[in-house]
């Protein structure tokens, strides 16, 4: 069970492992994407698809079909990787039910790990194999793979990154299942994460260093954007001490440009005002006749 890239690649690596059979594959309905709102399959579907895998996109799971569909099939396992639903005790009773969560738990339960770490700056990042029971991200644990974060220092890097760590320990803890000693977690060090939504990607000028958090965590979606609508793309902090008037132009780097906070700078590849095509940012200073010491506000 799962649905985007992340699951893809897990489910890539079952599907190659020798002495594991994959027998059905459930994942989200097709969603409409882009402007031209293009009916498009899951990544997962189009994988089990091309392997000849059986596939349910159910509404949900508590439809008396689906949990027959997959009685049928006695699993002795159900693997789950950023599915998108809750799983009703009717499926989590058919067999030992295994979610390849993407931190190190149990910080950061619920629906956006990776984002979370990245948002925090935190040291390490990781991916948890747990029991699932009827609470969210709540179950016993099985095994574990970490990173140092300034080894994937972007939304994309680390979550590929991170794809690879849970899909190898996905086949380990499949292979070795009945030899592991799952470990409760801790619930008061317990902490949540929610969905992401388009107006996280606003941002004031204030930290330098925490809207370059921001910039790791939101890349490709929901990016940044200042209040005015304009987008900010390939953004990397400076440095995180100095005082500046926010938006003051302090520098040109090339075809970036050195943005000043209230604390700290910030240098920016591309500017995209609203309802325009992004372009480089010295390109952007010149379009608008700005210089070093004027505002981008």
């Amino acid at each position: 069970m799962g649905t985007p890239e992340y699951a893809r690649v897990i489910l890539e690596r079952m599907i190659n492992e020798m002495g594991i059979k994959v027998e059905l594959v459930l994942t989200q309905p097709d969603r409409p994407v882009g402007r031209k709102k293009i009916l498009t399959p899951p990544p997962v579907k189009e994988l089990a698809l091309a392997h000849e895998i059986e596939v349910l996109q159910p509404l949900s799971l508590k439809e008396s079909e689906v949990v027959a569909a997959i009685e049928e099939k006695k699993p002795d396992y159900i693997v789950v990787a950023a599915y998108g639903q809750l799983l009703p005790k009717e499926v989590l009773d058919i067999a030992p039910c295994i979610n390849l969560h993407a931190s190190i738990l149990p910080k950061y339960r619920g629906a956006s790990p990776i984002q979370q770490a990245l948002l925090n700056g935190d040291e390490y990042s990781g991916v948890t194999a747990m029991l699932m029971e009827e609470g969210l991200d709540t179950g016993a644990m099985l095994g574990f793979r970490f990173i140092k974060s300034s080894q994937a220092q972007r939304l994309d890097l680390m979550t590929q990154k991170l794809s690879e760590m849970a899909a190898e320990l996905t086949v380990s803890v499949l292979k070795s299942f009945d030899k592991l000693q799952p470990i409760e977690q801790l619930g008061a060090a317990a902490s949540k994460c929610k969905k992401i939504k388009r107006e996280d990607g606003l941002v004031t000028l204030d930290s330098a260093k925490h809207i370059a958090q921001k910039a790791a965590a939101y890349y490709g979606w929901p990016g940044l954007f200042l209040e005015s609508g304009m987008k900010l793309h390939g953004v990397t902090l400076v440095e995180a001490e100095k005082e500046y008037s926010e938006g003051e132009i302090v520098a040109v780097d090339g075809e970036a440009v050195v943005i000043g906070c209230k604390r700290g700078s910030l240098r920016v590849e591309e500017l995209q005002a609203k309802s325009k095509a992004k372009m480089p940012a010295k390109a952007y200073l010149a379009g608008k006749r700005l210089k070093v010491g004027d505002s981008i506000l």
